[in-house]
């Protein structure tokens, strides 16, 4: 493939570019088939790669700010993804400066500030309508040898759901940070599941405190091992953790993930009264 597209590599969600979660960005991919990105992506080897084209007519945003943007990984495109959208709305503020963007995706309109910040600009993404729902003891205990966990090692004041705010994420809980960061899986037994039950990740999460949390996301379908900060599992999260009154319904979370990968990264979780979506925010860096 041969294109004249120009391809930058940014980290979201840390301001260290050996940190955080690498994504490719292409601010305008306006000449690119669905093939063409998609052979990017494979080429690049993150977990997900961002394309913005010209936005629909009925797209609701401030002039030249405004845009279609689909992500893809290196096995197929995705609905909606969280790291790349913090990476592209950075990329398009140290163009244009900071402000509000708004990108129409597969999942719906997602809205981002871009400020600056002490760390660097800092974009803040707000979810489509986020919901959650049981998952099936069957398909439980399936996650659970998979993942070869026992049920023991589960913390019950977290139990497991299914959550989605733009793409769906099955939540389970360690008990430990141990367990959490002994992370050994059955790969092609775990996609399985994923690809039937349509997750995008699955999302492993310590509680640190009442708004500390550790989390690592299993990324098989996209080809990647695991995922090392996840924006759209983290607005999930938020939007889970408040249905089951986990935390306020106001409230500002804080996710570490990546540690266990050598790639740490911080999320920003913040949830608004009377307001159903959630508000996922970090830095984002430029690569080398």
């Amino acid at each position: 493939m041969t294109t004249t597209a120009e391809i930058m590599r940014y980290t979201a969600f840390s301001s260290d570019p050996d940190g955080g979660n690498p994504a490719g960005v292409v601010l305008d991919a306006a000449g690119l088939q669905d093939a063409d990105m998609l052979a990017i992506a494979a080429d690049l080897g993150f977990s997900e790669s961002a394309f913005l084209t010209a936005p629909p007519e009925d797209l609701e945003a401030p002039p030249g700010r405004g845009f279609t943007i689909r992500f893809f990984s290196p096995k197929a495109e995705v609905p909606f993804c969280g790291h790349a959208t913090v990476a592209t709305a950075v990329a398009l503020g140290e163009r244009t400066g900071p402000g509000e963007f708004v990108f129409a995706t597969r999942a719906g309109t997602v809205p981002v500030r871009v400020e600056q910040s002490p760390a660097g600009l800092r974009a803040t993404l707000t979810t489509v309508a986020p919901h959650t729902e049981a998952v099936g003891e069957a398909d439980l205990t399936e996650a659970l040898a998979a993942l070869d966990w026992q049920r023991a090692e589960l913390d019950n004041s977290v139990p497991p759901r299914i959550a989605f705010a733009g793409a769906r994420h099955l939540v389970l809980a360690a008990a430990t940070r141990e367990r959490l960061a002994d992370l050994s899986y059955d790969f092609e037994r775990l996609e399985a599941l994923m690809r039937r039950l349509d997750l995008t990740t699955v999302q492993l999460v310590w509680r640190e405190s009442e708004s500390v949390f550790h989390v690592r996301d299993p990324f098989q379908v996209g080809g990647m091992v695991e995922d090392p900060a996840t924006g759209a599992a983290a607005g999930a999260f938020g939007a889970y953790a408040r249905e089951i009154g986990l935390v306020p319904s106001a409230a500002v979370l804080t996710l570490h993930q990546g540690e266990d990968m050598g790639r740490p990264g911080e999320l920003t979780v913040e949830l608004r009264e009377g307001d159903p979506r959630v508000h996922v925010s970090g830095v984002a860096s430029r690569m080398a």
